[in-house]
């Protein structure tokens, strides 16, 4: 298998855009994704609040509209995507997270794939290990996808499933529909197919990930905020995660989705075979926490993997299910978001990030530093 590059800089808020722009060249992005194609841009919304490191930051995504645009990628072929879940409301999301904002002021298409897009029937021509068995009436993805780029933009956190959780799991959300739970169980190997499916349909694939703000603990969203002042891009989804899991002090190759897109061919996931570009990683270890549970995660494990899994099915796939969505809201928005999560926002604000964040459409330009691009 080739060298993988992966492109890593730290950044601040006053040269964040001509930072993101220098990343994206450093990651050769303009090899992969051809300029004649249209460029999805796959926004990651992981609450439908404001949470450090939960969700694509706006700076992050309007870094990556400005650098396609200045690189000559055609506005109208540019368009930003959400997909919907059960707990999660994308339509909040966006508004709360500052996507909507940056998506009028380009004034970019704005793609909720459950609106009027169309879902096909896809076979993959490659391995599947799941998936088949798991959606016996087919696999069906967005049909606006074939033929198109795709920009991940992921935010560097830990997971309580998969340990972190980076580009290969962006794609959770846009290929598969909202019954995607039905996965979790097998949630290594499903990232995995997802990758096969990836390669098959997009002409490019790039992945920009925001560590401004990077979670620790029980993410995606019950986590806690650190500012880390990063930036990662590159155009291989294992070897971006592999770099991100060994700076956040994990070995790669022990995160079953990594290791076995790696030994699938879909990608790098042994660090030493990876080349950083950028800054010198090579110490970095943040000694984050991974797997770490909440009350809701430990029930949703005893479910795929502990002593409620005879009953999977019956709990997640019948006309009990409403049960799970109502106690996934009832914790996270609920209880730990005023209780434990508001704290923690509040506290993120007085941060660099967290003031740019909180004044993002007033912000002056000249004040914090958005000239460089």
């Amino acid at each position: 298998m080739s060298r993988a590059k992966v492109a890593v800089l730290r950044t601040d808020c006053e040269r964040v855009f001509a930072d993101f722009h220098r990343l994206m060249r450093l990651a050769d992005y303009q090899e992969s994704l051809k300029a004649e194609h249209s460029t999805a841009l796959k926004i990651n919304i992981s609450w439908h609040y404001f949470f450090p490191a939960c969700s694509t930051n706006p700076w992050q995504l309007e870094a990556v509209v400005r650098a396609l645009l200045k690189d000559g990628y055609a506005k109208e072929k540019i368009y930003a995507c959400h997909n919907r879940t059960v707990v999660v409301s994308a339509k909040r999301g966006e508004r709360a997270n500052k996507h909507k904002y940056v998506v009028d002021k380009y004034a970019l298409e704005n793609v909720h794939l459950y609106e009027g897009e169309k879902w096909v029937r896809y076979e993959p021509k490659g391995k599947i290990r799941v998936l088949n068995n798991i959606f016996p009436k087919g696999i069906h993805i967005p049909q606006r996808f074939f033929g198109n780029n795709i920009i991940h933009l992921p935010t560097m956190k830990t997971h309580v499933f998969t340990t972190m959780t980076g580009a290969m799991k962006n794609a959770f959300g846009g290929l598969l529909h909202e019954r995607r739970h039905w996965t979790h169980s097998v949630i290594h190997e499903t990232l995995v197919d997802l990758l096969t499916i990836q390669k098959e349909i997009h002409p490019g694939i790039l992945a920009v990930m925001d560590g401004t703000f990077a979670g620790d603990g029980p993410g995606p969203r019950c986590m806690r905020p650190h500012v880390k002042n990063v930036i990662l891009a590159s155009t291989d989804q294992v070897a971006i995660d592999a770099v991100a899991a060994k700076m956040m002090g994990f070995d790669p190759m022990s995160l079953d989705f990594i290791r076995l897109a790696h030994e699938a061919g879909l990608g790098v996931g042994r660090p030493a075979e990876i080349e950083v570009v950028g800054e010198d990683i090579s110490k970095v270890n943040w000694h984050f926490q991974g797997q770490q549970n909440t009350f809701a995660s430990r029930g949703q494990k005893a479910i795929y993997w502990g002593p409620l899994k005879p009953l999977e099915k019956l709990l997640l796939r019948t006309a009990l299910v409403p049960w799970s969505y109502m106690a996934s809201w009832l914790y996270h928005d609920c209880y730990w978001y005023p209780v434990h999560g508001r704290a923690k926002v509040v506290e993120a604000y007085k941060s660099p990030w967290g003031r740019l964040f909180k004044d993002y459409e007033h912000a002056q330009r000249s004040e914090v530093g958005f000239e460089g691009v």
